[in-house]
């Protein structure tokens, strides 16, 4: 297979050659062709799980398991509040 990159993928990777982190321009382009494929797997497995999270909620709005938007702000408010005070500490 005979690939041409333009000039910036280029100069990506002879940067990262530069690093002395990778030994050749193989290297650098098969790691990030695993990093393609994780990142591809990750957003599939997301995909799925934000399918199955939309399928429970509106099972729950059929079933008239509802909470009001002030309730829903509030909610959020607190895990915004814990989530701050847990990255201060």
């Amino acid at each position: 297979m005979s690939i041409t990159l333009s000039p910036e993928q280029e100069q990506l990777i002879q940067a990262q050659l530069a690093t002395g982190r990778y030994s050749s321009q193989e290297e650098v382009l098969s790691v990030a062709l695993l990093l393609l494929q994780k990142f591809s797997d990750d957003y599939a497995t997301w995909l799925e799980e934000t399918r199955q999270k939309v399928k429970i909620g509106l099972d729950q709005i059929e079933r008239g398991e509802v909470l009001d938007s002030e309730t829903v702000i509030a909610q959020l408010e607190q895990k915004i509040d814990r989530a701050r005070r847990a990255g201060a500490s």
